[in-house]
C-alpha cells in the first residue's frame, strides 16, 4: 500500500509540473566596479531549456562562452494540495571594461517546443577607486588577495581610517520652507563586507523637525561610488522630516560602535595568506545642515500651518431637522504635504445647537518623498430650538509649494430648517450650550432689605490698631533680617564670637580625660583647646601661632602682660608634660586645668580689641 501511495504522489508531482507555468527571466548584477568580474544569471522556471546563447553586453567582456548550469526542484504541500516547481540557472561570467550604464539585451531559450525571451535589464559599472592601482601593487604573493571592493576586508592589517567606514546624512534637498517634506536617509558606507556587531550609542537628533519614520532593513546590499572611492552601503534609517522653524537647522547622525573583520597578512616563507582579525570601530557623528525659509509674512489670519497641495470639501447629512435629532457635518481635506499634522477646521455652529466633541480621522501614506492622505473632521450637532439657522461657509488656507503663495479653499455653508420634535439628547461628552437672551428680563420691584451701613473701615479704631501692629512687626522683622545678614557676612566676627564656646567644649573633653587619669590625652586636648581658642580669638592662622606672635598680638590688643605670660606658661607646661608624662601628678593636672579656665575667662573679660 505504501508503494502505491508513493508511486501515486510521484505521478501527481510530475503531472502538476507539466501544467505549471513556464517563465524565463534574467537576474542582473548589482553595481559593478570597472576591472572586476561579475555574473549574469538566466533563470528558466518549470521547463527543460536548450539553445541559449549569451548575448554580448556593451562595455563588458564575456570570459566564458559556456554557462554554469544549476538545477533545483521543490515540492510543497499546502492543505493537502501538492505543487512542485523546477528552476534551471544559466550563469555567464563577464568582466567590466569601463564605467557607465549598460543594458543586458534580450536572451531567448527553447523549452517544450516554445521560445521564451527575457526582458532588457540595466546595471551600472562604477569607476575604480582612486588608489586602485596602489592597492593592486600591494596585493600579490601567492594565496593573498589584493584589496578590492569585492574583498574589502583585505586591508593588510592597516589602521582603519575615517574614510574606510562612516555614516552619512543624505537629504533630498538643500533648501526648504517651514512645513515642507524632506526625505532624510542615514546610510552606512564601509570598505568591510563583514560587520559582526553594530550598536547605537547615541541616537540621531532632528532638532526643529517633526519625524515620520519609514520601514527600512539595514543590510549591506549596494555598491556606491562616493568621493572617488567605492563602498558597500546600507540604509540605516529613512524618514520624512518636516521643519517647524526657519533658519539653519542641523541633523546629527548619532554615534555608533561597530566591530569589523579585517584580513591580516601572514607570511609563511614563499606563501602569503590572510587571517581574519576583528577590530572595534567608533563612528563619530556626521552633521548635515539645511536652510529653512520662513513662510511669507504676514500670513492669513486663519492659516493653521498646512503646506503642500490640498483639496477641501464638506458634507452635511441633512438640512431638514427636528429638535433633538442629531446631524453630522464633515470637513474633508485631501492632498499631499504635511497632512498628518493638519488642524481640523472649526465651523461656526449657532448657539441653539448642542455640539458634541468632534471626531478626527487621519489616513495617510508615504508617496515618494512626501506624504499623501485624507483628514476627515466630523462634527455632530443637535438642534434645541425651532427655526431656520445658518452655518456659514468654511475656509481652509494652505501654502502652495509650487506657486509659493497662500491658497484659500472654501466649502459651502448650509441653511438648516428645524421643526419641532420629541427626541431627547444625552449629556455625555457634550459642550454646554451658551444661553442666548432673546428678550428683556423682568425688573423686580419692592424693598429688597438692602444694607444701609456704608461706614468706611478707616473710621474704626481697631483698623488703625491692626495697621500699627502690622507696621511694627514689619519694621522689627526687617531689622532682624538685616542684622542676621550682617552677622552672616562677618566671617571673622562669627569666628571670634564662637571661640569661647569651642574652647569650652574642648576643655570639657580634657576634664573627662583628667578624671579618667589619662594624662597624655588630657594634655593633647588642652593644647587643642588653647591653640584653637587663640587662633579663633586673634584671627590668626595656625601657621602663624608662635609664642612671640601671640605675646605681641595680645599686647597690641590691650591684654595685660600677666595674662599673656600665663597663656605662654600653660602652653609650655602642656608641651613639656606630653613628652614627660611620668612627671605629671594629678594635683598638677588639675591645677593646669583650672589655670587654663581662668586665663580664658580673663581674656573674655578683657574684651580683646579687633585692631
Amino acid at each position: 500500500m505504501k508503494k502505491v501511495l508513493l508511486t501515486l504522489s510521484v505521478v501527481i508531482a510530475a503531472v502538476s509540473g507539466l501544467f505549471a507555468q513556464t517563465s524565463f527571466q534574467v537576474i542582473p548584477p548589482r553595481n559593478v566596479i570597472a576591472g572586476n568580474t561579475f555574473y549574469v544569471t538566466y533563470r528558466l522556471t518549470n521547463g527543460d531549456g536548450s539553445g541559449i546563447d549569451a548575448p554580448a553586453v556593451a562595455g563588458c567582456k564575456l570570459l566564458s562562452p559556456r554557462p554554469g548550469v544549476s538545477t533545483m526542484q521543490s515540492v510543497e504541500i499546502i492543505n493537502g494540495n501538492q505543487t512542485s516547481s523546477t528552476t534551471e540557472d544559466y550563469t555567464y561570467t563577464y568582466r567590466a571594461e569601463k564605467e557607465g550604464t549598460y543594458t543586458i539585451p534580450v536572451a531567448s531559450i527553447q523549452s517544450n517546443g516554445k521560445t521564451y525571451q527575457t526582458k532588457q535589464s540595466q546595471f551600472k559599472v562604477l569607476p575604480p577607486d582612486r588608489n586602485a592601482s596602489r592597492q593592486q601593487s600591494q596585493g600579490g604573493g601567492f594565496g593573498y588577495p589584493a584589496p578590492t571592493i569585492d574583498n574589502p576586508s583585505s586591508q593588510d592589517n592597516a589602521a582603519i581610517g575615517k574614510n574606510d567606514i562612516f555614516v552619512r546624512v543624505i537629504l533630498n534637498k538643500s533648501h526648504a520652507y517651514e512645513g515642507e517634506a524632506i526625505e532624510c536617509t542615514l546610510k552606512l558606507y564601509t570598505k568591510f563586507e563583514r560587520i559582526n556587531s553594530f550598536m547605537v550609542t547615541s541616537p540621531p537628533t532632528y532638532d526643529g523637525f517633526l519625524i515620520e519614520e519609514l520601514d527600512t532593513q539595514a543590510s549591506l546590499n549596494e555598491v556606491e561610488h562616493y568621493n572617488g572611492q567605492n563602498y558597500i552601503t546600507a540604509v540605516l534609517k529613512k524618514c520624512i522630516i518636516y521643519p517647524q522653524k526657519s533658519g539653519k537647522l542641523t541633523i546629527n547622525s548619532g554615534k555608533y560602535d561597530l566591530s569589523v573583520v579585517q584580513l591580516e597578512r601572514v607570511s609563511n616563507g614563499f606563501f602569503i595568506s590572510a587571517r581574519p582579525v576583528e577590530k572595534s570601530v567608533q563612528l563619530q557623528p556626521f552633521s548635515q545642515t539645511i536652510d529653512i525659509s520662513p513662510l511669507p509674512q504676514p500670513g492669513p489670519a486663519s492659516f493653521s500651518g498646512a503646506v503642500g497641495q490640498f483639496k477641501f470639501e464638506s458634507r452635511m447629512s441633512s438640512t431638514e431637522l427636528r429638535t433633538g435629532e442629531a446631524a453630522s457635518l464633515e470637513y474633508i481635506i485631501t492632498g499631499t504635504g504635511n497632512i498628518k499634522y493638519l488642524k481640523a477646521p472649526k465651523p461656526v455652529i449657532p448657539n441653539e445647537f448642542e455640539q458634541y466633541t468632534p471626531k478626527t480621522e487621519e489616513n495617510s501614506r508615504v508617496t515618494g518623498t512626501t506624504m499623501t492622505g485624507t483628514v476627515t473632521a466630523e462634527y455632530t450637532i443637535v438642534p434645541q430650538s425651532v427655526g431656520e439657522f445658518r452655518i456659514p461657509a468654511q475656509e481652509f488656507i494652505y501654502f502652495d509649494l509650487a506657486k509659493k503663495e497662500y491658497v484659500t479653499l472654501s466649502a459651502p455653508g448650509y441653511t438648516l430648517k428645524v421643526a419641532k420634535g420629541s427626541g431627547t439628547t444625552s449629556s455625555v461628552d457634550q459642550r454646554d450650550i451658551e444661553a442666548k437672551n432673546v428678550d428683556i428680563l423682568h425688573i423686580k420691584l419692592g424693598n429688597k432689605d438692602l444694607s444701609r451701613d456704608h461706614t468706611p473701615l478707616i473710621r474704626f479704631w481697631w483698623y488703625w490698631s491692626i495697621f500699627g501692629m502690622l507696621l511694627l512687626m514689619m519694621i522689627v522683622a526687617t531689622w532682624a533680617y538685616s542684622r542676621h545678614m550682617k552677622l552672616e557676612a562677618d566671617v571673622v566676627g562669627r569666628r571670634t564670637s564662637m571661640a569661647n564656646k569651642v574652647a569650652r567644649k574642648r576643655l570639657k573633653a580634657a576634664e573627662k580625660f583628667m578624671h579618667s587619669h589619662k594624662s597624655e590625652q588630657f594634655y593633647e586636648e588642652m593644647l587643642k583647646a588653647m591653640w584653637g581658642y587663640l587662633s579663633d580669638k586673634l584671627n590668626m592662622p595656625a601657621s602663624q601661632l608662635t609664642r612671640q606672635n601671640i605675646v605681641d598680638t595680645l599686647s597690641r590688643r590691650g591684654v595685660s602682660s600677666d595674662v599673656s605670660d600665663k597663656v605662654i606658661n600653660i602652653l609650655d607646661d602642656c608641651e613639656m608634660a606630653r613628652y614627660t608624662p611620668d612627671s605629671s601628678l594629678d594635683s598638677s593636672v588639675e591645677a593646669l586645668y583650672n589655670e587654663a579656665t581662668d586665663v580664658i575667662n580673663a581674656m573674655e573679660k578683657s574684651r580683646i580689641s579687633k585692631k
